[in-house]
């Protein structure tokens, strides 16, 4: 990674906005701010690349909440905290006061006395993460308003119900390093195609996430789901209005085999309907057991009438010269090897098996800054002391 490459692309851009700002949906920030942090994130990759420290904290916490399952990006908050000079500490919300009934606003202000930064996933149940993210967000704004608190921390969304930006992000820098450069996305097609999976509930977050970003750059981005498997119609408005905006062009089909047609780009995921999460959350919120059970034998069910929605070799020969780059936020449903039918045939999966681990190696980046910008008042100064610095990251 060229690192005086980036810092050029930051020259002339109007980031301050993310200056002790949050990040909780790549559609809050502008066209500038997304660059900002992409150029910071390959930044910071040449630094490492280089053997150059990028500890801009001395001391300090980044806490981490998920409130569902997660590999990659739970040690992706956890590298980008650690290669910026943070500690880091999951709070375990079973093991916390929360547990006895304390309130959000509680435990916002008692986690944050020392925190630079927390991360939060929430993204089980529609109409609460992003939700309870604001709500997190602004308890820690009365906190430091009131003094209780002597800095702010800033707050990032490791996926809610409505977007996964550090993922979306990761995404694209990878999109953009295969592409060979931002510019040369424009007129480019990308499926972001639901595909069949044995389980069901995964979350909204990824499609819309994919679809909410990549319309910013003039892409031709076409969304493909079978009836039924609808995402948030705001969602969808915002990748519209995005399209309209760059240039590019936001479609939705219910043909698999019409999205992969020419496709620069397929990311095929399964995801659960809307309307089905809006009644999952309601009848988790009624502590209605047995719905829950009913609506997920329905809802697998519904699934395997859609078990042909795989991406196979065929599939992929459709796509522009036979060539399409493959994206997956993993882990992914392979058919033959983790279950018997998914998501993609195992060759699609082992021949992309490398471009896939490089897809998700960009997300330590992407959150490393997002922490950098919120928390540099100049950032470019910055990177420019740390390469000049050249302290060593480690000892040969």
């Amino acid at each position: 990674m060229d690192f005086r490459e980036q810092i050029a692309k930051l020259q002339g851009l109007d980031f301050a906005g993310l200056h002790q700002d949050d990040f909780l949906a790549t559609w809050d920030k502008t066209e500038a701010e997304l660059k900002a942090v992409l150029a910071v994130a390959d930044a910071l990759r040449a630094l490492r690349e280089n053997n150059k420290s990028c500890r801009i904290f001395d001391s300090g916490l980044g806490v981490s909440l998920f409130r569902d399952n997660s590999t990659r990006t739970r040690f992706s908050f956890a590298s980008a905290c650690n290669f910026l000079g943070l500690a880091v500490q999951d709070l375990d919300e079973g093991k916390s006061q929360v547990a006895h009934g304390e309130t959000v606003r509680e435990t916002a202000n008692m986690i944050s006395f020392m925190a630079d930064v927390i991360g939060i996933r929430d993204d089980m149940y529609i109409g609460k993460g992003h939700t309870y993210m604001q709500d997190y967000a602004r308890f820690v704004d009365e906190g430091f308003q009131a003094g209780v608190l002597e800095q702010r921390p800033n707050l990032i969304s490791l996926q809610s119900d409505i977007d996964h930006p550090t993922q979306a992000m990761a995404d694209l820098l990878h999109v953009i390093h295969e592409s060979g450069g931002l510019e040369n996305l424009r007129g480019k097609k990308l499926a972001m195609t639901w595909a069949y999976s044995p389980s069901y509930g995964k979350p909204l977050s990824v499609p819309q996430g994919m679809i909410g970003l990549m319309t910013r750059f003039g892409m031709d981005v076409v969304l493909a789901h079978p009836e039924g498997y609808e995402v948030m119609g705001d969602v969808q408005d915002i990748a519209a209005k995005n399209a309209e905006a760059s240039g590019g062009s936001f479609t939705v089909t219910n043909s698999m085999q019409d999205a992969f047609v020419d496709a620069d780009v397929v990311c095929p995921k399964s995801w659960a309907p809307y309307a089905a999460m809006e009644t999952r959350t309601e009848l988790y919120a009624r502590g209605d057991t047995q719905g829950i059970d009913d609506l997920e034998q329905r809802l697998l069910a519904q699934n395997a009438e859609h078990m042909d929605w795989e991406t196979t070799e065929e599939l992929m020969a459709t796509t522009r010269d036979g060539k399409a780059l493959y994206l997956h936020p993993l882990p992914a449903d392979i058919s033959g090897l983790s279950c018997e039918h998914g998501e993609v045939a195992n060759s699609v999966f082992d021949r992309y098996r490398t471009q896939l681990y490089r897809q998700a190696s960009n997300k330590p980046y992407a959150i490393a800054a997002m922490i950098f910008l919120m928390k540099q008042p100049h950032p470019i100064a910055k990177l420019e002391e740390l390469w000049k610095r050249d302290t060593p990251r480690w000892s040969h």
